[in-house]
C-alpha cells in the first residue's frame, strides 16, 4: 500500500493506493517554514482517513511547499516516520510535484501558482530551478497571497474602487486593525493573505481586477519563465488554485510575451497517483 501526498501552504491532498483502490483525504496544508515534525505528525495522528491505514503503508511519497533544502525535508520526514513506521518516507519539493503531474512527454517549463509560486525546467530527465521560490515576504509573484497582499493594501491606502471597497469590506469584515492583527501577529500569513484572492474571481469583470491578476502574473513570468532560456521553445504548464481559475489572463500575458500555455490543472495529486502507480 502506498500513500501519495501533495501539500501546499493552504491545504493537502492525501491518496492511498492499493492496486485498484483509492481512498482520498485532505488536511490542513503542511510547511516546513511553519510548522515542526511534531505539528506534522499531530496533523496526521488526526486524521482518521489516514491512521486506519498506518501499518499496512508501506511507501509514503510526500511532495511539499517548503520542502526546498534537507534540512527543511528532514523536518517532513521525522513527523511523517513518526507515524508510518513501517513505510520507506520519500519527501520532495512540490516543484517535482508539479513537473510529474504535467509533463507528457516533451521538455517544458512546470509552474505552481497557488497559495504560493513556483517554476521548474524539465527535459524528462533532469529538473532545474534558475531562480529560487522567495517565499510570500520577497517573492511568490502572481500567487494568492501576492494577489491577497495587493488587495489588502489598496483596500487600507483607499486605492480600490468604491464601489469594490464596499463590497470587500461587507464579504470580509476587515479594518486595519485586523488586517494588521493577522499580518504582524498571527502564524501562518501567506494562507491568511491567500485567502483573499477569490474575490478578484468574483469581480474579474471589472478593469480593477483585470488589471491586478494580469500584473501579477506579468511578474511572474518576468521572473520565474523568462529566466529559462528555452523559454519560447517549449511549453509552459501549471498547477494551482490561482492559475486554474485565473487561466484566461494567464493565457493572455503568456501569448504578449511570445510563449506557449501547456496544461493547467487545479491540483496535481491524480497526475502524482498515475505516477506512482
Amino acid at each position: 500500500m502506498k500513500l501519495i501526498a501533495d501539500s501546499g501552504s493552504s491545504k493537502c491532498d492525501w491518496v492511498v493506493i492499493d492496486d485498484s483502490v483509492r481512498i482520498d483525504v485532505n488536511t490542513m496544508g503542511l510547511n516546513p517554514f511553519f510548522h515542526d515534525a511534531e505539528f506534522i505528525q499531530n496533523i496526521i495522528q488526526n486524521e482518521p482517513g489516514l491512521v486506519k491505514y498506518v501499518d499496512e503503508i508501506a511507501e509514503v511519497h510526500y511532495y511539499g511547499a517548503g520542502c526546498s533544502s534537507d534540512d527543511l525535508k528532514e523536518v517532513v520526514s521525522t513527523g511523517l516516520s513518526a507515524v508510518f513506521s513501517n513505510a520507506l518516507v520519500s519527501v520532495q519539493h512540490d516543484a517535482l510535484s508539479s513537473v510529474f503531474a504535467t509533463y507528457d512527454g516533451d521538455s517544458c517549463i512546470s509552474c505552481i501558482i497557488g497559495t504560493g509560486s513556483n517554476s521548474v525546467f524539465f527535459n524528462g530527465v533532469d529538473a532545474r530551478e534558475e531562480v529560487p521560490a522567495l517565499g510570500f515576504v520577497l517573492g511568490d509573484e502572481g500567487s494568492g497571497s501576492y494577489l491577497g497582499k495587493r488587495l489588502l493594501s489598496d483596500f487600507l491606502y483607499k486605492k480600490m474602487p468604491l464601489s469594490l471597497s464596499n463590497a470587500f469590506l461587507e464579504k470580509y469584515g476587515v479594518d486595519k486593525n485586523s488586517i494588521l492583527d493577522n499580518t504582524l501577529k498571527k502564524p501562518n500569513v501567506n494562507v491568511y493573505l491567500a485567502s483573499f484572492a477569490p474575490f478578484l474571481s468574483e469581480n474579474i469583470g471589472s478593469n480593477y481586477a483585470q488589471k491586478i491578476v494580469v500584473d501579477a502574473f506579468s511578474a511572474f513570468v518576468d521572473i520565474h519563465v523568462m529566466c529559462y532560456k528555452e523559454a519560447k521553445d517549449v511549453p509552459i504548464h501549471f498547477v494551482g488554485s490561482v492559475a486554474y481559475y485565473f487561466k484566461d489572463q494567464l493565457k493572455e500575458v503568456l501569448e504578449m510575451n511570445g510563449l506557449t500555455l501547456g496544461n493547467v490543472l487545479r491540483k496535481p495529486i491524480d497526475g502524482l497517483v498515475q505516477f506512482h502507480n
